[in-house]
């Protein structure tokens, strides 16, 4: 099986031994085909960490697999502004410890240092990662492997439940939005900015108020309730600042103000904001907004 899975090393990717190779940058660096890779792990401040000990296993994109981004996209990652993101994208390849091809093969999938698991599938002798075909296995350093892809790996953006859930400080909020019939609206809807209370937040209405809530034939106003937290379109907090007031997708209306440094809606103060999902934005509150008319 391994046969079929391992493309057979060109002159460009020597099979010579791991402790000649040297680490698994300089591994990179002397088969030539991985300058936008190395470029892109010292602007992110990882160069250092992938010449450690490790060991670390590098699904690695080669220049042509970066070329298909673009230049201008490759041009904006690699800015210091932009670090955050490159390195996510960059730990999103990196998987610890040691993972052969023969080992590979018989994955689902590998959780990467960014956090989230790289989806593995082998079809006719072939392996794909995530969106990438595995084109040669097993390039062994000193400090870990090689499996070079054709494609950069880009991680998936969660949407607005995925996140919420994620942060394990709503799940009164998420278990309301399932009793209410919304959480599929929120997770596949949108764009949304939800201000969004956590558990704190709801534990100060009470047990018996929230129980009363979840129950079937509340259903309705826990509706209004929770629509009374989310404003269609995506509002980022340099923009919420500059609002009086928002529009709820309950069609009820919130009252912003802002003193230089605090931003309050409604009755509630936001405590941390712009949480990104793939179709909003969540800015995390400290009460919940009851609906004038609750």
């Amino acid at each position: 099986m391994k046969t079929l899975l391992t493309v057979a090393l060109t002159t460009s990717l020597l099979t010579v031994s791991a402790a000649a190779q040297g680490t698994i940058v300089d591994v990179a660096a002397k088969n030539g085909n991985f300058g936008t890779l190395i470029a892109a792990a010292k602007a992110a401040g990882l160069a250092e960490t992938l010449m450690s000990k490790g060991p670390f296993t590098v699904f690695a994109p080669t220049d042509a697999a970066f070329a298909k981004l673009g230049k201008k996209t490759i041009a904006d990652l690699l800015k210091p502004e932009n670090k955050p993101q490159l390195v996510e994208i960059l730990t999103y390849h990196v998987v610890s410890g040691k993972v052969p091809a023969a080992k590979v093969i018989g994955m689902k999938s590998a959780k990467s240092v960014e956090g989230r698991a790289l989806p593995i599938v082998v079809k006719k002798g072939k392996v794909q990662v995530g969106t990438a075909n595995v084109v040669a296995t097993d390039v062994m350093a000193s400090n870990g492997i090689i499996h070079v892809i054709d494609s950069v790996l880009i991680p998936p953006t969660p949407n607005l439940v995925e996140v919420a859930d994620a942060a394990g400080s709503f799940k009164t909020l998420l278990a309301a939005a399932g009793a209410a019939g919304l959480a599929e609206t929120l997770a596949n809807g949108g764009p949304f900015t939800i201000f969004a209370p956590t558990d704190e937040a709801f534990a100060k209405l009470g047990k018996k108020a929230i129980a009363d809530l979840l129950k079937p034939e509340n259903k309705a106003k826990l509706q209004s309730i929770l629509k009374n937290h989310v404003v269609a379109g995506k509002v980022m907090s340099p923009a919420a600042v500059k609002l009086k007031t928002a529009t709820t997708i309950g069609a009820t209306t919130l009252p912003l103000a802002f003193d230089g440094k605090t931003l309050r809606v409604g009755a509630g103060t936001v405590v941390k904001a712009d949480i990104e999902a793939k179709n909003g934005v969540i800015h995390v509150i400290d009460t919940v907004l009851l609906p004038s008319n609750q």
